[in-house]
């Protein structure tokens, strides 16, 4: 049931209030779009067209990719065209519609890292099972269980949020729909929004966090006290160094924002933070892996050489 109010749209705020910057920005985040895009289908093609990645690290991967690609587009295209358009606004439905989609892939996302860093886990510490554990199957339902968690985190949102009343101004405070602004600018109380946001939320970014923590922890235990090779022991640490960067970049800006007391929070610095995470994370993730993944690079270079 969506809100009874008179609201049908709202006004984006602009990234930046001074003029001159505009044009800059514009060029700056469209180009940040399109690399995110051309590099993290560019994964997405070889993990799926090249044999030799057909394992699950890369079957993750993969996901993690597409999950990059989806999620810079709920965002970016729209701040792209308030950068050039007088008139800043979305529809009420539009609004919901991207709260809803930047929260599916988001939770979803967090997820999938946690599941990466338990195949890595798997895969240094339990050598000799890991295709029994980390069979096809199990993959599989490890993917379609953590978008399923994410779509339905994601609705539980989007629905509380429809349901409120919008009686006083329909400026959002940020760049793109999101509960924390839009609760700002809801008439009555919000108490149980603010309960999910802080509870389920929390719960879904700090549960894989720590699950990821975790897993790390015991691969690196495990290499210094088990692992008497040095040329394994760097290739198992800079693989896991690639994953544990992508975790870093993702996590902490999320975790500030999202955990953080509204009263505490200021919305240059909410909007400083949701540009690392949602805008230049899904960026730096194709070059982190493609640089520091020979088996990527390889696969690269020969779907290349196929194409010319």
């Amino acid at each position: 049931m969506l809100n009874q109010t008179s609201v049908t749209e709202f006004l984006l705020l602009e990234v930046t209030d001074i003029q001159v910057l505009q044009p800059l920005l514009f060029v700056v985040f469209l180009t940040m779009y399109f690399v995110s895009v051309a590099g993290n289908g560019a994964i997405l093609m070889v993990v799926i067209s090249d044999p030799r990645l057909h394992s699950p690290m890369y079957f993750f991967l993969g996901n993690l990719s597409y999950l990059d690609i989806c999620y810079s587009t709920v965002t970016l295209p729209k701040m792209l065209e308030t950068f050039l358009s007088t008139h800043k606004a979305i529809s009420f439905l539009g609004c919901i519609s991207q709260l809803h989609f930047f929260h599916f892939l988001g939770s979803t996302e967090v997820m999938l890292l946690a599941v990466m860093a338990f195949d890595r886990f798997v895969a240094i510490c339990k050598p000799l099972r890991y295709t029994l554990i980390m069979n096809p199957q199990v993959c599989t339902q490890m993917a379609i269980t953590i978008w399923t968690i994410g779509f339905f985190h994601a609705l539980l949102h989007s629905v509380m949020i429809s349901r409120l009343n919008f009686c006083g101004s329909n400026h959002i405070h940020h760049f793109f729909c999101d509960v924390k602004p839009l609760l700002k600018l809801a008439c009555g109380n919000t108490e149980l929004n603010q309960w999910l946001l802080h509870t389920v939320t929390g719960t879904i970014a700090m549960g894989p966090f720590f699950l990821t923590l975790l897993s790390y922890f015991y691969i690196i235990i495990y290499l210094f006290f088990k692992t008497h090779s040095c040329s394994r022991l760097h290739k198992a640490l800079s693989t896991c160094a690639s994953h544990f960067m992508v975790v870093v970049l993702l996590f902490v800006p999320a975790v500030f924002t999202y955990l953080r007391p509204a009263s505490g929070s200021s919305m240059d610095q909410d909007r400083i933070i949701a540009i690392m995470y949602s805008v230049v994370t899904p960026v730096l993730n194709p070059l982190i892996y493609t640089l520091r993944n020979r088996e990527v690079k390889g696969a690269l270079r020969r779907m290349i050489r196929k194409t010319l």
